[in-house]
């Protein structure tokens, strides 16, 4: 009975491990904080991911196609809450010797990375357009969606959190710390830019169009 959702799975799996926003502030925050402090962060991560693949299986996609200004706001108030993030990663020291030092993301905080980052919503949207021919409604495919990816981010970004454990061990000096902390704060910053890179491809063509979530569909089969 699995068999027909096999393809869904590949492709949760796929998407929730590539690098990117998510992926990198696990991976920071099991460096700086360890697992358990970071459950907040993975949990709200997962669900704010299961919650936008749902929402856009749901319809709520169309209102983001049909309103491109929201997508605008959506990634100015995402870049710019990326950016501080980023900020506050590379200023970070090592963990037990600065007792002023930024807490853990909250749960909230994961899921609005989620509801900012376009990257989720075009995700969303991909996989309703690839498989909704494995629900017979909105509501189940919502559901479907929801489940399948939410239960792929929490592993996802739980492996990535133990690898920043892994990295923290290596790391004996405040220097080192230093030194992983701006190269994380940097994959950070970076994964913005390809939140904007079709948006600046489309205006050079037509300055008065905004870019939409179907120009950052991810192929078929990725």
């Amino acid at each position: 009975m699995l068999e027909p959702i096999i393809p869904l799975i590949l492709f949760a799996i796929v998407a929730t491990t590539t690098p990117g926003i998510a992926t990198a502030l696990s991976t920071a925050s099991g460096a700086q904080f360890g697992f358990r402090r970071s459950v907040p962060l993975l949990v709200g991560s997962a669900a704010g991911l299961a919650t936008v693949t749902g929402a856009t299986a749901a319809g709520l996609a169309g209102l983001l196609l049909a309103v491109p200004s929201l997508q605008l706001a959506m990634k100015v108030i995402g870049s710019l809450y990326l950016v501080w993030l980023a900020i506050k990663i590379g200023r970070s020291g090592p963990p037990n010797l600065d007792v002023t030092m930024a807490r853990p993301n909250s749960f909230f905080g994961g899921a609005g990375i989620q509801w900012m980052n376009p990257k989720g919503w075009a995700m969303g949207l991909g996989a309703a357009a690839s498989f909704a021919a494995l629900a017979s409604g909105p509501m189940q495919l919502a559901l479907l969606l929801g489940t399948t990816f939410g239960l792929a981010a929490a592993v996802s970004l739980s492996l990535w959190c133990v690898a920043g454990m892994l990295l923290a061990r290596l790391l004996k000096t405040e220097r080192q710390w230093r030194a992983l902390n701006i190269v994380l704060a940097l994959v950070l910053a970076a994964s913005i830019i390809p939140m904007w890179r079709t948006a600046l491809e489309r205006s050079s063509h037509n300055p008065r169009q905004y870019p939409d979530l179907r120009s950052e569909l991810p192929t078929r089969g990725r």
